[in-house]
Formats: structure tokens, sequence, C-alpha cells
């Protein structure tokens, strides 16, 4: 069992960057596959990046290419999203997700196996 916790977000002026951390409990999340996704009100869930098993190799929305980063601290259990140039159409609810097997990224929500609570992030123009 996998519980993970999402926190960093907010609210930020266009612009701005927040960075948004998700933490684990009950296992070690350096072993397995990782994502971020997020859902405005009133649509789907949508990805926005990845990271691989042995964090050499990410994924990216092309909505959000160049300007956010994802990232891993082993030591921590703790995966990070950097958002910077945030624009209003960023504005979500971001959620990490885990899944417990896999060498390469998982871009859909189908393939995650754990979610966190998600974190309200607010881009204001």
């Amino acid at each position: 069992q996998v519980q993970l916790v999402e926190s960093g977000g907010g609210l930020v002026q266009a612009g701005g960057s927040l960075r948004l951390s998700c933490a684990a409990s009950g296992r070690t999340l350096s072993s397995y596959p990782m994502g971020w996704f997020r859902q405005a009100p009133g649509k789907e869930r949508e990805f926005v990046a990845a990271i691989s098993r042995s964090g050499g190799s990410t994924s990216y929305a092309d909505s959000v290419k160049g300007r956010f980063t994802i990232s891993r601290d082993i030591a921590k259990n703790t995966v990070y999203l950097q958002m910077n140039s945030l624009k209003p159409e960023d504005t979500a609810v971001y959620y990490c997700a885990a899944r417990m097997s896999g060498w390469v990224v998982y871009v859909a929500v189908r393939e995650y196996e754990y979610w966190g609570q998600g974190t309200q992030v607010t881009v204001s123009s």
C-alpha cells in the first residue's frame, strides 16, 4: 500500500512559479514510475509530466514543455514538479500518481494505481 500526499499548491500571478511536492509513505518511491496529472473544473484529468523508475527518462505534455520540470529525491522519497512561467490555463487541481511496475514513463491515467488527494493551483491573470 502506498499513500501519496501532495503539497505546494496555492495562488500565484501569471508568470510566477510554484514547486509541488509528492511525499510517499508505505513504500520507497524511488523504485517506481511516477506521474503528475491535473484536472480543471468541468474537464477530464490530463497528463502533465512523468518520470521513469530510474529517473533517467521524463515526459511532458506539450502544453507544459519547457516550463515544468519533474524530478525525484530518492533520499526524501519525494517527487517534485517545478512549475515556471505559469499561465491562467494551468489552473487546476494537481495530482501525483504512482505505479508499482515498469521501466519506462507512463502518460495515461489508467496506467497508475495510486493517487494523492490533489493540491489546488490557481494562476491569476
